[in-house]
């Protein structure tokens, strides 16, 4: 399954460009780079300036760039951090659940 702005919060997050937008630690936002990491409450964003960030997700609201094959730009697509709050390995496991509803 290819990501886009409809499944992304059940995709693969390793390897997107993410913009930090808005955080509840201030000193967090505006962060932009590549998501190199990711555990159930933390993403990992390596920027080009500041090395490898950790980023809780809860409190955090993100911007993903998802690569789009159809079109010359990406897609922006903005997501609330509690939404990502999961292993990221079962967030395909609840795409299937909602799917069977």
């Amino acid at each position: 399954m290819e990501a886009s702005a409809s499944n992304l919060i059940f995709h693969e997050l390793i390897g997107l460009v993410t913009e930090i937008i808005e955080s509840t630690n201030p000193t967090l936002n505006n962060i932009k780079g590549r998501v190199v990491d990711e555990t159930r409450n933390m993403l990992v964003i390596e920027t080009e300036d500041m090395g490898e960030k950790m980023v809780p997700k809860k409190g955090t609201i993100f911007i993903f760039h998802v690569p789009s094959h159809s079109a010359d730009q990406d897609q922006r697509v903005i997501i609330d951090g509690k939404l990502l709050l999961s292993q990221p390995e079962n967030r395909i496991k609840n795409l299937k659940k909602i799917r069977m509803r």
